[in-house]
């Protein structure tokens, strides 16, 4: 019986796993909130704002790839449109998330061009650092890229956020844009 037990417990761990986890939600957004599916790579909350949401997505992923290099997978963007959408993946009051190599999760406030490129640089050093190393890596690796490579117009940032900002920028121009993954790795 207590073997039984086990079992059972090992088999629902997961599935406990992954409705408890909001960032998890990604991978199946429709399950845990009003969003639709409109293809693989686009999610929206409101359907009405499909158009707006498709120019920012591509004019985004070009720019990124143009910058850090092409993906190996167009990262899925989920679009809210209410904090109640944002809050089912996220528990962060965040303009934006991206969670590992399987999905980018924007914000109401989040709708612009340095945010979603900056979710999608995340989404870029996951599929080349590894999703582990987004967040063991230094911080002014991983955050200073996004903000300096994104063209975030912010300026200056929160002091922790500056900091990695310019860290990033003298490192980067040491390094140069060929080298920055192979330099990246060996951080």
């Amino acid at each position: 019986m207590l073997k039984k037990i086990a079992i059972l417990l090992l088999l629902l761990m997961p599935v406990a796993a992954f409705a408890l986890y909001k960032p998890a939600h990604v991978l199946a957004p429709e399950l845990f909130s009003d969003v639709h599916c409109i293809d693989p790579e686009l999610c929206l909350e409101d359907t009405s704002r499909y158009d707006e949401a498709r120019k920012l997505y591509n004019n985004s992923l070009q720019r990124v790839a143009s910058i850090v290099g092409d993906f190996r997978r167009k990262p899925r963007v989920i679009f809210c449109s209410t904090d109640q959408c944002y809050h089912a993946f996220s528990r962060h009051n965040s303009s934006a998330i991206t969670v590992g190599r399987w999905g980018i999760v924007v914000s109401p406030r989040g709708w612009k061009d340095y945010y979603l490129r900056h979710e999608m640089i995340h989404h870029r050093q996951a599929e080349e650092l590894g999703v582990l190393a987004v967040f063991t890596e230094p911080e002014w690796l991983i955050e200073g890229m996004a903000y300096a490579l994104s063209d975030d117009p912010r300026a200056p940032l929160a002091d922790r956020w500056e900091e990695a900002r310019q860290r990033f920028r003298e490192w980067y121009k040491a390094v140069g844009r060929d080298e920055l993954w192979r330099a990246a790795k060996a951080q």
